[in-house]
């Protein structure tokens, strides 16, 4: 399929980061559409957005350099869409003051490296999401990517367990303060029995890279209570095995377009690509709407008789709230047709006064399926519907660890 161009030449993670933003930016732009951009230095994502037919784009960024860089890229390449370009720091300056004329005007803001850095303190995060929020217009979403904490956090802890759990002769003098693979490493400063919810920082290298990066785990749970706060409601939080999983259809000639050696000839991920997507996260909020429905978790894309190229157009911006009413249109059905079975069973969950038991429910299948490995059609059962809405933190499988399930928290933090 047709796709944004992707450097060859670059190492097996910015080959992969740069298909992610390529892939997510495909979902989420539309023709027409004004998009704001957090910490565009570089301008590497203007020709993305060129070829996603957006009609304005807003570059903010934190160093003048990075602005000069990006709108230097945007008049070279002489690109259909007008842009605006401000230099600003969106976990510590106000917008709403800096940039009146943009409030409310932006279809999509995205984060597509940066938001870690914004967990350096709770007042800094805080400060970002109310950016975003005057940002964006009713109904806008706000997205991006960043590492994966829960993924992070839970390989750092089974070293240290793993080291406690050695016997004293053969135990070293030093707890283990960081992981490794053939792909990257990863160095904490000091040694910690909890996520804190801020400022716990990290050293990020890959291999070949010439220096590490220092980032700051970003506490899930905080990040949606402070959206919520800023106006912003939760959709989803997805480790990029599972997005990459779940759009394999779509996205499988796309990634085998950045270059080889990232998966197999059936499109599935190689175990160094799985490796080094699994150490990143997407997030995607809106900012709701009092004219349409609440949002939902994004569904997956349908595959029912359309090209792979229609598959990506027709996104959850169309059809999550036609598959919604219809989803609530079985339950009448089903309730109705079953009453006193219905009643019965709900006296029964009554007793039980155990509000997680809903996940239970085993109604109508509404979400579909994207595609089925030989090894996934060997075990024909379905999960249960997702929740509707946001609903309570610890009842939502994934919020406390969007990585690869053995390696989510079981419980709140």
């Amino acid at each position: 399929m047709s796709g944004f161009p992707i450097p060859r030449t670059e190492s097996t993670h910015h080959r992969l980061y740069e298909f992610a933003k390529s892939a997510i930016i495909k979902i989420f732009a539309h023709p027409y559409a004004t998009v704001c951009d957090l910490y565009c230095g570089g301008g590497v994502d203007i020709e993305k957005w060129d070829a996603a037919q957006i009609t304005h784009y807003i570059g903010i960024d934190v160093a003048s350099s990075g602005i000069s860089e990006v709108k230097e890229t945007w008049e070279s390449l002489k690109k259909n869409y007008t842009a605006d370009f401000f230099q600003a720091d969106p976990c510590s300056e106000i917008f709403e003051t800096q940039m009146q004329e943009k409030a409310n005007q932006a279809d999509l803001v995205c984060c597509l490296q940066n938001l870690q850095l914004c967990f350096e303190t709770e007042e800094s995060a805080r400060k970002l999401l109310h950016n975003v929020a005057s940002l964006l217009k009713p109904g806008g979403y706000f997205f991006g990517i960043t590492p994966d904490s829960s993924t992070i956090w839970a390989k750092y802890q089974k070293n240290v367990e793993a080291y406690h759990n050695r016997s004293g002769s053969m135990k070293p003098n030093i707890v283990p303060n960081c992981i490794r693979s053939e792909s990257y490493m990863i160095t904490f400063e000091v040694e910690e029995e909890k996520f804190p919810l801020f400022g716990k920082k990290y050293q990020l290298k890959f291999a070949h890279d010439i220096s590490a990066e220092t980032h700051c785990l970003v506490h899930f749970p905080s990040l949606i209570r402070l959206a919520r706060e800023a106006g912003l409601e939760y959709v989803e939080i997805q480790n990029l095995t599972e997005f990459y999983d779940d759009n394999r259809t779509q996205f499988a000639g796309m990634i085998m377009n950045a270059g080889l050696n990232l998966v197999d000839p059936r499109g599935r991920l190689l175990p160094r690509s799985y490796d080094v997507l699994g150490l990143y996260t997407t997030f995607i909020f809106q900012k709701p709407d009092p004219d349409v429905a609440p949002p939902l978790t994004t569904p997956l894309l349908q595959n029912d008789g359309y090209t792979i190229e229609e598959a990506s157009i027709y996104d959850f911006r169309e059809g999550y709230i036609e598959r919604f009413f219809m989803h609530c249109a079985s339950m009448i059905f089903f309730m109705s047709s079953n009453q006193g079975e219905f009643l019965a069973s709900s006296s029964a969950m009554n007793q039980n006064s155990n509000p997680c038991r809903c996940s239970e429910w085993q109604g109508p299948e509404w979400q579909g399926t994207l595609w089925r490995d030989d090894e996934m059609n060997a075990h024909p059962e379905q999960p249960p519907p997702p929740p509707l809405g946001l609903g309570k933190i610890s009842e939502q499988k994934g919020i406390l660890g969007p990585g690869p399930a053995d390696l989510r928290f079981s419980e709140a933090l």
